[in-house]
């Protein structure tokens, strides 16, 4: 049995399940408590974080690697193109959205409403809070720019990028973070790659304590 070891609301976990669904593979979720992490998942991935993939008798770490084992391996639907200088795009995006736009808005927004009282490390800080609030603006701002004159984010196909922002995004409005009015070109953008077969899983998560907004499952928002 191929199993995911995440975490609902972990943005790295729904990057990988959306690439597995996408690509048909099934798998069994088991949710991880990787803050306080067992020995048997630290054999796992000695980093200590999700998501972790069982896959036949191989076990893999880290997202990105994930990823991009599942393409080379499973490369049909693609979702990296042919040409090297769209790789690099599709690369250059996933790697901003994993990194600039976690660090600056999924971690000080999700981080601070859910994962503090999940992992039981005090009230939420208003300064992350306000400083994630802040910086959600510029990077959609930054995702309308890019889908004025693209289909989608890395170019007129859809690729690891789209799922490695919606990710992120998905988090986001899970706890209803996301201003859609801001933008209309990345709200139809984000409704489109809702309303694929392999958002489904993601749209039934459930955190406890944490219910999602009306808007969080429907597919014309």
């Amino acid at each position: 049995m191929n199993r995911l070891y995440h975490f609902p609301l972990s943005p790295f976990s729904r990057k990988v399940r959306l690439c597995l669904a996408e690509k048909r593979i099934e798998v069994e979720l088991v949710e991880e408590r990787y803050w306080e992490p067992s020995a048997e998942f630290l054999r796992r991935n000695p980093a200590g974080k999700v998501p972790v993939l069982r896959l036949g008798n191989r076990t893999l770490a880290d997202s990105q690697a994930i990823c991009e084992y599942l393409e080379e391996t499973v490369p049909q639907p693609p979702l990296m193109p042919r040409e090297a200088e769209a790789r690099y795009e599709v690369r250059r995006l996933t790697a901003w959205f994993d990194d600039k736009f976690y660090h600056e808005v999924t971690s000080k927004l999700v981080g601070e409403r859910v994962y503090r009282k999940v992992m039981g490390t005090g009230y939420p800080d208003s300064a992350n809070v306000k400083a994630g609030s802040r910086a959600i603006k510029y990077h959609l701002d930054y995702m309308a720019g890019l889908l004025e004159a693209r289909r989608w984010l890395a170019g007129n196909e859809m690729t690891l990028a789209d799922f490695a922002a919606a990710a992120q995004l998905s988090c986001l409005d899970y706890i209803s973070d996301v201003d859609w009015h801001r933008s209309e070109v990345v709200k139809d953008w984000y409704a489109k790659i809702k309303s694929r077969p392999a958002f489904r899983s993601l749209l039934a998560d459930q955190v406890p304590g944490f219910l999602p907004p009306a808007h969080y499952a429907d597919l014309d928002f």
